[in-house]
């Protein structure tokens, strides 16, 4: 592209989306995203070659405008002084433009290595620990559920307003997001009503802790999957993303949205899923992607934008009216994106952060 389009804040993509094996991708990535006009690239994280911080280093030098944003990184994986100094150093080396993301992890990851799973308290009481660094407050002695420490500081010179985010699933977590984050991420396949109710509990959670509803931004994540994509493409990237999901918390997704647990069981005991001991969107081949799409029922993957670019713009466009105020386009590269955002761009459709 020679000229940057006029830009679509409310709308993003994550950067290395999936099993990524490249990390220098990320700067490809983060340019086009940037070029193509979105507003946020959102970094996820996996103990792999996708450390956030890094990555989030490597996208904000090569980038001049698109927010950066982790989603997620865990508080409890790096000590507090190195998480708040990390993210302060993105922040003053993007002008501004970094937010930190946080989330649960993934339990049975967690409790194969050893990390401590994550608790509602430990996240509020950390948000509470890193705004007051970022203030150029020093931490003296602090115990609570995140953890002890006799002194904390980055030094008394900053003042600074870094935001935060928090993946959200469950009702804790939503209720965490609206009383005291800055924007809420939602889970990807999740149905219309359940990001209706995930938005309203946002809300009514901001609104109980006194502050104003609509300061909190909600991102639906919508799995945008166009048939411009080679089959085998949309296949890892539809029936092994959500088996993979369903690998490491089917429980709470299923629980979510209402499905029908039966549903989730037979999925587990197929062969083929039983295979698998790690993710099944990194390692499957096409044959047993096949495979697996025949225990995956065809409800559980509506939820997203698929068919021509156009029909993806749509399916976009309408997330809005479940009151969100950003989408992330979830799943592809940015130039895999291209035709859906163009449509997007073409069609008139732009609501929400703008």
């Amino acid at each position: 592209m020679s000229a940057t389009p006029q830009a679509l804040d409310e709308l993003g993509c994550y950067l290395m989306a999936g099993a990524a094996a490249d990390p220098a991708e990320v700067v490809t990535e983060a340019r086009q995203a940037e070029e193509l006009g979105l507003g946020t690239a959102f970094i996820s994280e996996r103990f792999n070659v996708k450390e956030a911080v890094a990555l989030s280093g490597a996208a904000t030098a090569s980038t001049s405008s698109i927010g950066i944003a982790t989603a997620a990184t865990n508080h409890n994986t790096r000590h507090p002084l190195v998480t708040a100094a990390a993210a302060m150093t993105l922040h003053r080396m993007g002008g501004g433009r970094f937010t930190l993301g946080l989330g649960r992890g993934i339990e049975p990851i967690f409790d194969l290595s050893g990390i401590p799973r994550i608790t509602t308290a430990q996240m509020e009481d950390f948000v509470g620990v890193v705004r007051r660094l970022w203030r150029g407050e020093m931490v003296a002695g602090h115990d609570g559920p995140a953890g002890s420490w006799p002194l904390l500081q980055l030094g008394s010179e900053f003042d600074d307003d870094i935001p935060m985010l928090l993946c959200a699933f469950g009702p804790n977590s939503l209720a965490l997001g609206g009383r005291c984050f800055d924007a809420v991420v939602l889970h990807t396949y999740f149905t219309d009503e359940t990001t209706a109710r995930a938005v309203a509990a946002v809300r009514a959670a901001a609104e109980a802790a006194g502050r104003d509803p609509g300061s909190v931004a909600v991102w639906a994540c919508l799995a945008t999957v166009g048939d411009h994509l080679h089959e085998e493409v949309r296949l890892r990237k539809t029936v092994g993303r959500l088996a993979t999901y369903l690998q490491g918390y089917g429980d709470l997704l299923v629980r979510t949205n209402g499905w029908d647990p039966a549903l989730l069981e037979r999925f587990r005991a197929d062969p083929t899923v039983g295979s698998f001991l790690s993710a099944i969107d990194a390692t499957a081949t096409t044959a047993q992607l096949e495979a697996i799409a025949e225990v995956v029922p065809p409800q559980w993957l509506e939820p997203s934008a698929t068919g021509s670019a156009q029909q993806c713009a749509e399916a976009v466009a309408a997330q809005f009216d479940l009151g969100v105020q950003g989408v992330i386009l979830h799943g592809c590269t940015p130039a895999e994106l291209t035709p859906v955002v163009d449509a997007y761009r073409d069609g008139g459709h732009r609501r929400g952060r703008h």
